[in-house]
């Protein structure tokens, strides 16, 4: 059977580039209208019947070039034998001998015959395609096949605009749900939220991750020798350089404590976990390194230490009420967190310090050197600590 391949693909390149520079959705469907038009002579109006109850949100009703004054297609239209059998039948039909147009002022529009095409998205029908012919015509069999090549666009067209109004709609409401919150919330808490919403309503869950702390060494005496507001602009510059890496390798930063940092690493798989926290340790390590480089001969270098430690946790968001506001952190809480913060206040120079299980996780990966073991603060017994360097020297300017 002739498909007219060649002529359909034609005219849907020519659709296509036709609709390409359009943002809006209205002035997509009327691009469409008009080009049908050119590509069937015989229509002399092109209508587009809008029949999601939704509809109004994302885009306006077209209006029906039959009348003398405008006129929503959808109430122009709705009622006559052609909609109301593609309705019914949930296909495309032609209707060869339809009743003249009636206008407000009383004058007729006759017209020929009449295509209706139902426009599904997930088995729903959001629209019908309407086209009505001039008097002593016929719709082609290739003019059917474009008719219905046109009204499968028309669907794609409408989805992604309503599915543009669904998103622009939740990242509204989740703005609202956070604008209580304290201008100091983590700027990932946002992006956790904004990508997962039930977020706000999950309790906590135990989920292997692992943590990476990061520490200032030098910060203390950075904060007496300068300015709160040339410590804060170093700080800043150091924390901004460390965000992409930090990224890179997935992690989520959860809190910044004045010289501190804790990122989260949180993949399904606990080995991957750890991985990509090491691995942005070392980003951070070398970015540390070449910030330290920039700064004046007469500034020490200020070092970054780093504690990485892989478990169990109680990962989720919590909220803490204030009388003046509410602070929301997204966090993972337990042993292996408060480790990995002890790790990072126990290295010096520079150090990366990983914990046992990290260690396990990475070996083989990476030159692990044993550093033996240490009573950290809040610890209940001796931990054995393993380092990513194999050297704790101050960084080089």
């Amino acid at each position: 059977m002739e498909k007219y391949y060649k002529e359909r693909f034609e005219a849907l390149r020519r659709l296509s580039r036709k609709i390409a520079p359009f943002m809006e959705v209205n002035d997509i469907l009327e691009q469409m209208r008009a080009e049908v038009r050119k590509n069937i002579p015989s229509a002399i109006e092109v209508c587009i019947l809008l029949l999601d109850t939704e509809a109004r949100q994302y885009t306006r009703p077209l209006q029906c070039a039959l009348y003398d004054k405008p006129v929503n297609c959808l109430v122009c239209k709705r009622s006559r034998p052609a909609i109301q059998k593609a309705l019914t039948r949930r296909k495309g039909v032609v209707v060869s001998t339809m009743d003249p147009v009636i206008r407000h002022d009383g004058s007729e529009v006759s017209i020929g015959p009449e295509a209706a095409i139902p426009v599904f998205v997930d088995d729903e029908i959001l629209a019908v395609v309407s086209l009505v012919s001039a008097p002593g015509t016929r719709f082609t069999k290739k003019e059917f096949y474009l008719i219905r090549d046109f009204s499968e666009v028309v669907g794609n067209v409408l989805l992604s605009a309503k599915t543009h109004w669904d998103m622009t709609q939740e990242k509204i409401r989740i703005s609202q749900m956070l604008a209580h919150l304290s201008p100091f919330v983590p700027q990932s808490v946002r992006k956790i939220v904004e990508n997962d919403p039930e977020l706000l309503d999950q309790e906590k869950k135990i989920k292997e991750v692992s943590v990476l702390f990061l520490d200032l060494e030098g910060y203390t005496k950075l904060s007496a020798s300068k300015s709160e507001t040339e410590v804060n602009e170093v700080v800043e510059k150091m924390f901004s350089r460390f965000v992409d890496p930090i990224h890179r390798s997935h992690g989520d930063i959860n809190e910044t404590a004045g010289d501190g940092l804790m990122i989260i690493f949180k993949e399904d798989d606990a080995k991957t976990n750890a991985v990509n926290a090491v691995k942005a340790a070392f980003d951070v390590h070398e970015q540390n390194r070449e910030i330290n480089q920039t700064f004046a001969p007469d500034m020490d270098p200020i070092n970054v230490n780093m504690g990485i430690n892989s478990g169990k946790a109680l990962l989720g968001l919590t909220r803490f009420e204030g009388a003046l506001d509410t602070r929301m952190t997204y966090t993972a809480s337990g042993p292996v967190t408060n480790l990995a913060a002890r790790l990072a206040s126990h290295a010096e120079g520079g150090d990366i310090l990983i914990g046992e299980e990290t260690k396990e996780m990475i070996n083989g990966l990476w030159p692990i050197h044993e550093r033996g073991e240490v009573m950290l603060k809040g610890m209940d017994a001796p931990i054995k600590l393993y380092s990513l360097l194999r050297k704790l020297l101050p960084m080089a300017k």
